[in-house]
């Protein structure tokens, strides 16, 4: 007599250099808070990880308004890194943080190297952190003009090698598309011991009121996120996934099932969302659940069997 057929189990775990996560979906910083803002909206233990707004040394007031301003299928934002500083964040965010049940990622930024260092120091004694990313698309007041840490490729390894040194955390890069060729950006954060990489951050881009003649934003340009950048995200992703041998958390304009599992196939072991939690806080709870059901659906058991599978013809 044959027995009952054993229910074939999905597992979305993905691991992101010493993070394991449940799934492969997290939320991009600057995007999500610290979860405790919207923890009336939506379930976030059902999150994969949780990737904080990016921390600074000292707090920062941000930058003039409007900081925000909606275009055609997308969003710019010039936010400033608004923030309390690390103290305030260890202080006041991180005890909530550690009782979510998942993963933490703090996302850290600085003007200069030794900021950043610093601030790795910290996290890395600071109880319930996962890992940290190493947002580099920030202002960098090291080199020459001011340029960021991730269009420079040499820059990018030296800080990247000293925060390796600095802390036993999880190092996550976050690049830039704003540069001729990521790939060569990635190499040197790969190069230099970086666990992971994050990309894309957003596009430099501007709007204008023709009414007044005068930009959206206070700060005249923004960072571009939404639906608009998705083609532009994937064939980053794509790119630096052919380059580099080490996890890839993709992002830029994820508002669907479908999105993240475009973004998986191109190379991307984790996805984060980013602009459509301001429209559906809870958007990514969906999106678990169909990932799970098109595993399921293409008889597949876990995630290694999607990650980088796309197929390109042969010329």
């Amino acid at each position: 007599m044959v027995g009952p057929k054993k229910k074939r189990e999905i597992d979305l775990g993905v691991v992101i250099g010493k993070i394991r996560m449940k799934n492969p979906i997290t939320v991009a910083s600057g995007t999500f808070g610290c979860g405790e803002e919207l923890e009336e909206l939506t379930e976030l233990g059902k999150l994969g990880a949780i990737v904080t707004k990016t921390v600074t040394k000292r707090a920062r007031e941000g930058n003039r308004p409007p900081r925000i301003a909606e275009t055609a299928s997308g969003m710019l934002n010039s936010i400033g890194l608004e923030n309390g500083g690390i103290d305030r964040f260890i202080a006041d965010k991180m005890p909530y943080l550690r009782n979510i049940g998942i993963p933490v990622i703090v996302s850290i930024g600085g003007e200069r190297g030794n900021e950043f260092i610093e601030l790795a120091e910290r996290l890395d004694e600071t109880d319930g952190v996962s890992g940290i990313e190493v947002n580099i698309s920030c202002p960098n007041l090291e080199g020459k003009g001011q340029g960021l840490f991730s269009q420079d490729a040499k820059l990018t390894y030296g800080l990247v090698k000293k925060i390796k040194k600095a802390t036993s955390l999880t190092v996550i890069t976050k690049l830039t598309p704003n540069v001729t060729d990521i790939t060569k950006i990635a190499k040197a954060a790969c190069d230099a011991g970086s666990d992971a990489l994050s990309l894309v951050n957003t596009y430099t881009g501007m709007a204008v009121n023709i009414h007044t003649r005068r930009p959206r934003l206070g700060n005249i340009t923004g960072g571009l996120s939404g639906p608009a950048i998705k083609p532009l995200a994937l064939k980053a992703v794509w790119d630096v996934y052919n380059s580099v041998d080490i996890p890839i958390i993709g992002m830029g304009g994820v508002a669907t099932t479908e999105d993240a599992i475009e973004f998986i196939i191109c190379g991307a072991t984790a996805v984060a969302l980013g602009s459509t939690n301001f429209v559906y806080p809870n958007k990514y709870v969906e999106i678990i659940d169909g990932l799970a059901y098109h595993i399921k659906s293409n008889k597949m058991v876990n995630m290694n069997a999607l990650t980088g599978s796309l197929k390109v013809r042969k010329r």
